[in-house]
């Protein structure tokens, strides 16, 4: 089974991972939200595409689920010192990514190359490939003000209340992308939030036509249980928009974007009437058996909707 993983932020990144612990690297391709990319001190930051590499690789920081593990932050302490911006903490490991990620984009690389490249340096064998090689920066509008993506979420720890998610306009997938899904048995549509990690990637021509075209199965995730988002400001955000933070009106978002949902056990029962194939699973990933063991369940699902 070729299963592409559409991912965005810690849950994407570990359902990811469990993904890659069971199939084969030849078979796996994960396509990571760039909309949160931005520079920062002259830097190309990609926090998606870090944290799917940096958890990949065995290297992720367990207890924040971002960064990397054993991180330091004295050179970022030392910006604030004297007086530039250190409101985005970018650690001392984490900054060699940065930087070498910047300098390889500034030779004239593609944003898909240069991610090629560091996952080879990191000894990933999947495929992880951004979204788009074009910046597609996503925005929040809060009322009359419109915040750049990182401002609302690190600057003003995701508080302005979200009026609308604004994605940009004529974003095209890369020739990489669309092989993906070209050859893709299953998309798994990850536990992210759904306004500003995984519609940022459906958003990407012809990313959606693809999706109803040619796999032979779409799944979604829950990244909701019991009512709260696992990580982040999932739930806040459904309230906002009009929904109510619950698994099932997840499933009702996506829509006939989907075959199949999977939700939490906690919320056991709540989606059985849906107009879609759905599967309580305990979706909670705290340790690498918990991830491999809610891939297990998905790809088992999966082969169930395919027969």
């Amino acid at each position: 089974m070729k299963v592409v993983v559409l991912a965005g932020g810690v849950g994407g990144a570990k359902l990811a991972d469990g993904v890659a612990r069971i199939l084969p690297p030849e078979d796996v391709t994960i396509i990571v939200n760039t909309g949160d990319d931005f520079e920062h001190l002259g830097l190309t930051i990609c926090p998606d595409l870090d944290t799917v590499m940096y958890r990949l690789a065995g290297v992720a920081n367990d207890e924040t689920g971002w960064g990397r593990a054993g991180e330091t932050w004295r050179t970022i302490g030392e910006v604030g010192i004297l007086g530039g911006p250190d409101w985005f903490k970018l650690g001392d490991l984490d900054l060699a990514m940065h930087l070498t990620r910047t300098h390889l984009l500034r030779t004239g690389e593609s944003l898909t190359a240069v991610t090629q490249h560091l996952c080879q340096k990191l000894g990933i064998q999947v495929s992880v490939l951004p979204m788009s090689n074009q910046p597609a920066p996503t925005q929040i509008q809060s009322g009359d003000i419109i915040y750049p993506f990182q401002t609302w979420f690190v600057q003003e720890k995701w508080q302005p209340p979200v009026t609308k998610v604004l994605l940009p306009e004529d974003v095209r997938a890369t020739r990489s992308v669309i092989r993906a899904f070209e050859t893709a048995d299953l998309i798994l549509i990850a536990p992210s939030n759904p306004f500003v990690s995984i519609d940022p990637i459906l958003d990407v021509y012809p990313i959606t036509a693809l999706m109803e075209d040619l796999p032979k199965a779409v799944i979604a995730v829950s990244p909701i249980v019991g009512g709260e988002a696992v990580k982040g400001p999932a739930a806040k955000m459904m309230q906002e928009l009009g929904l109510q933070p619950t698994s099932r009106a997840v499933a009702e978002y996506y829509d006939e974007r989907i075959d199949g949902f999977v939700y939490d056990v906690q919320d056991a029962g709540s989606c059985d009437d849906l107009e879609m194939e759905t599967h309580c699973l305990d979706t909670m990933m705290f340790t690498e058996e918990d991830r491999i063991q809610l891939a297990q369940g998905i790809v088992q699902f999966a082969e169930e909707l395919m027969q």
